[in-house]
Parts: C-alpha cells; sequence; structure tokens
C-alpha cells in the first residue's frame, strides 16, 4: 500500500473514533451532569452506557443486633 494511502487510512480511523467518543458524550451529557453535581462516581461502560455509584454507599454499615426485651 502506498504510504500515502495508510496516512489517510488513519486519519479516516482517527476521525471516526473522534466522532464516536463526541456521539458518546453527547448521548450521556445530561445524566452525567446530574452525578456529577451530587458527587457520584460516573464510570463508562460502553457506548452509550454508564454506570452511576454515590460513593456514601461505602460509608454505610449494618446497625448492630439489638438484643430483644422478653416479657
Amino acid at each position: 500500500m502506498y504510504s500515502q494511502g495508510t496516512k489517510g487510512l488513519r486519519r479516516i480511523k482517527s476521525r471516526i473514533r473522534e466522532l464516536i467518543a463526541w456521539a458518546d458524550r453527547e448521548i450521556c451529557m445530561e445524566p452525567d451532569e446530574f452525578a456529577y453535581r451530587r458527587g457520584w462516581a460516573v464510570t463508562r461502560s460502553g457506548f452509550g452506557t454508564r454506570l452511576y455509584r454515590d460513593p456514601r454507599f461505602d460509608q454505610l454499615r449494618v446497625a448492630p443486633p439489638v438484643a430483644e426485651e422478653v416479657s
């Protein structure tokens, strides 16, 4: 393959990746902003999909068992 053809193909692939990344950001912009405003962690898990997690869940603890009174 000619070197010019390879460079052109690389540019096309690069542009396609940029467009896919742009589309992904546009699709998830509102939910991402909502999550960031609340301090949630946002993990991209694929095109147009995200995992949202509130880090406060890591701070929750199970309440100790309460002794029952028998009458």
